[in-house]
């Protein structure tokens, strides 16, 4: 091939790499935590989730989904599996055509965006990338850190979880819900908790999206993110989450989603941020400690995230 061409063609595929929206766990990672949640929900908690996932868009392409790949299943297996799929909904409207990308930054900021927050239901066809993370800033070099930008992760789950404990239609909880299925996991990756800032990066670096790392998936957000592996076959992620140890009870006591994302935060900074990813912005090559350690704490924030999760709708939906 002409070197130019090959040149050419390099320089594009970096820039679409670089507009990749940001993921938190992928979808594997969201339906483990779905998966967790689901076993521990009450009956009542159980019996209202089913009811207004019904009222989802995509509610029929879960039930065709589940039809094809596990087509003898019970209608209570059913239930888990769309409750499963309904977890990757948020990240699933970033490619839907229907939806608009606003706000700045590819719509990763919500300034520009025409109603950051609003929260009306359905009818609400803007993709609010912003609502998946709240990036707190910590710096390396002594750089000023940047405000936070709101709404994001952990403002839209106050604002959730309180419309799923008022009196509010179920059409409108039904939306909630699914975003708080989601999110909740969102802010259980410690890279969507996060950002590090310094002088080369003052807004920081999208929590570790421009960290490069010397492997296929080479940034250090998606390694985070598929640390549970890629495979998203109902089958094979419902035996994944069976096997997931147990979450710590203590910490799963603990419902204020303030305390969750400051505990992604040290998370980050005691698992993420440290050797061989050192300052700047790489390429890194991570060790097999590294990866070792890195799994055992997804596993541990998966697990965190379906108790609490299940917690939550336990006690709080209406």
């Amino acid at each position: 091939m002409n070197r130019r061409i090959l040149s050419v063609l390099v320089f594009l595929f970096a820039t679409l790499a670089s507009a990749l929206p940001c993921f938190a766990w992928n979808d594997r990672g969201h339906m483990i935590v779905a998966y967790i949640a689901y076993k521990q929900l009450n009956s009542h908690a159980r019996e209202r989730v089913d009811a207004l996932l019904k009222l989802n868009p995509s509610y029929s392409d879960w039930v065709a989904t589940i039809d094809k790949e596990v087509p003898n299943a019970s209608q209570e297996d059913k239930n888990l599996m769309i409750f499963m799929l309904a977890a990757t909904w948020p990240d699933k409207i970033k490619g839907d055509k229907a939806y608009k990308s606003d706000g700045s930054d590819r719509g990763n900021r919500p300034d520009g965006s025409p109603d950051p927050a609003r929260n009306t239901g359905y009818d609400d066809f803007l993709m609010h990338k912003y609502w998946h993370f709240i990036d707190t800033p910590f710096s390396t070099d002594g750089t000023a850190l940047p405000a936070i930008p709101i709404p994001n992760a952990q403002e839209r789950i106050g604002v959730f979880r309180t419309t799923l404990a008022s009196n509010s239609p179920d059409s409108l909880k039904s939306y909630d819900l699914v975003w708080l299925i989601h999110i909740v996991g969102d802010i259980h990756q410690p890279l969507h908790t996060t950002t590090r800032v310094s002088s080369a990066e003052p807004q920081g670096d999208a929590g570790g999206n421009t960290v490069k790392l010397s492997c296929t998936k080479c940034e250090l957000h998606f390694f985070w993110d598929d640390l549970l592996g890629t495979n998203n076959d109902l089958k094979t992620v419902k035996k994944a989450a069976r096997k997931i140890p147990k979450a710590d009870r203590s910490l799963v006591s603990k419902m204020d989603e303030q305390i969750w994302v400051s505990e992604g935060y040290q998370t980050a900074k005691q698992f993420v941020y440290v050797t061989p990813v050192e300052a700047g912005s790489g390429p890194f090559t991570l060790t097999p400690a590294y990866k070792k350690t890195a799994g055992k704490v997804a596993k541990q924030r998966v697990a965190l995230a379906g108790a609490r999760l299940a917690k939550l709708f336990n006690d709080e939906l209406k």
